[in-house]
């Protein structure tokens, strides 16, 4: 590709791609809080109350499913859990009924009984809304890949004349763009799940991967090297060509693994090369 500048793709690499509901996934919080609510306001009854254990035992027996909600109180999404005490492993099953004595003993011994003093919490189902906003949070990652793969998608769908598939392996590829594949075009990918897969009008296949790292780390230089591998390896397939679209700051303190994958794939972009049609035109042209 002519004209191409690596300090330029560097300067233009972008702070954020992430909109208002990158934070937070609301809806997928409160659908959580409506799955437990019920039980969490039975609970609600036994905040304050001195004689805990006695009315704990007496709602058990008139709601013994409220049992379900007590790992959410602990940030835990789980049925069973598994905890060590005194060398020995022991499993609490919030799925089936067990005694009144077992589901206090993991109360008492976690100290969610704190919970339930004049001191604790008023109510439980403000307290686990807050946790599952927390957990939320580990979403996040998943959320910015989405962002990266919408946007990139806004771009290739304003293309003309060519088709095109996201999520493609080679079988979604025969079917949905018709072209019938030889084994050699996916001899080097492991049968790989391209994000985008563009076909022009003259059937030249245009195989994308897209990402987006906010933070540096190790995954940037594993990216990095699968992609020169993968990017030397198709170079031999005729009509396919490979191409990588990348952004976000986490490359400035690893620019020297970006800069290596620039030299050695043909195809580098990132979203302001899309922005100045660099893919459209690359696409057009072959």
């Amino acid at each position: 590709m002519d004209n191409r500048n690596f300090d330029k793709l560097v300067d233009e690499l972008k702070s954020t791609i992430t909109s208002y509901d990158y934070y937070v996934n609301f809806d997928k919080v409160f659908k959580e809080i409506k799955d437990v609510e019920y039980n969490l306001n039975i609970l609600n009854h036994l905040i304050g109350k001195k004689n805990f254990d006695e009315l704990f035992k007496k709602m058990l027996e008139k709601n013994p499913d409220v049992i379900s909600v007590l790992p959410i109180l602990l940030a835990v999404r789980e049925n069973q859990l598994d905890i060590l005490d005194n060398n020995i492993i022991i499993s609490y099953d919030f799925k089936e009924a067990m005694s009144d004595d077992y589901y206090l003993k993991f109360i008492y011994k976690t100290r969610l009984i704190e919970l339930f003093k004049d001191s604790g919490i008023k109510n439980f189902v403000d307290y686990v809304t807050g946790i599952e906003v927390g957990l939320d949070t580990n979403g996040r990652k998943n959320r910015s890949g989405t962002a990266m793969s919408k946007l990139v998608e806004s771009f290739v769908a304003k293309m003309d004349d060519v088709e095109w598939i996201k999520e493609a392996t080679e079988q979604k590829i025969s079917s949905d763009l018709g072209v019938q594949i030889d084994n050699k075009y996916f001899e080097y990918t492991g049968n790989k799940r391209f994000d985008f897969v563009i076909k022009n009008k003259n059937n030249h296949l245009f195989l994308i991967e897209t990402n987006y790292y906010r933070t540096s780390g190790s995954k940037l230089n594993e990216t990095s090297r699968s992609y020169i591998k993968l990017a030397e390896d198709l170079s031999n397939v005729p009509g396919v060509t490979f191409i990588w679209i990348t952004d976000g700051l986490g490359w400035l303190k690893t620019k020297n693994n970006l800069k290596d994958a620039y030299d050695k794939i043909e195809y580098v972009f990132n979203i302001s090369n899309l922005e100045n049609g660099l893919l459209q035109n690359l696409v057009l042209s072959k």
